[in-house]
């Protein structure tokens, strides 16, 4: 942590929303796409994603500066998603966690070829089913590191395993999206 940041957290911790509302800015975003990964809804990402800041400036006093208050902040902003998704599957017996909002930065493409997007439109919306039929402990780990691009070491931090869970997670989770993607004949099986 900077010693800005550790200053921030200092004032915060003495109750000064100011320096809290400074120190979350800049996490705020990313935390939000967490959110919006879990939850794969836009509306519950950001209700989701205040209720974790509220429960990050509530428990302020507990962080213990071990850790970076990123990973810290990430481990609410999931736990808060988890509890969302077990209220909801407590509500529906199906839980859809899909959606057609994505965050991703592109570069706009000036060329349009309307066949070509209808495609690649296809293999995202079946990618992002591969994803959301994985188990929870797989596509968590998967979306905190290919998709939001975590190493090992925050991911083990923000869910609390060990770094060997994390690896093994990642690659049994891996094995089995190369084993849907290709049963689903997404792709030429040598690209895969």
């Amino acid at each position: 942590m900077s010693d800005n940041e550790i200053i921030l957290l200092e004032k915060a911790v003495k109750g000064d929303i100011k320096s809290f509302e400074i120190l979350i800015r800049k996490y705020q975003k990313f935390a939000f796409n967490i959110a919006l990964n879990y939850l794969k809804n836009i509306e519950e990402a950001e209700d989701a994603t205040q209720e974790a800041l509220i429960k990050a400036f509530r428990y302020l006093k507990k962080f213990q500066m071990e850790s970076k208050f990123s990973t810290w902040l990430y481990r609410i902003v999931i736990n808060t998603c988890k509890d969302e998704l077990r209220k909801k599957s407590r509500n529906q017996k199906v839980i859809n966690i899909d959606s057609e909002e994505t965050y991703v930065n592109e570069i706009e493409d000036i060329t349009y070829e309307p066949l070509k997007e209808i495609e690649e439109k296809e293999i995202s919306n079946k990618l992002k089913e591969a994803v959301n039929s994985l188990k929870i402990k797989y596509k968590e780990v998967i979306v905190l590191c290919d998709i939001n691009g975590m190493s090992y070491n925050e991911i083990s931090d923000i869910l609390e395993i060990p770094v060997g869970t994390v690896r093994s997670r990642i690659n049994r989770g891996r094995l089995t999206l190369r084993k849907i993607i290709n049963e689903m004949e997404l792709f030429d099986k040598e690209s895969v």
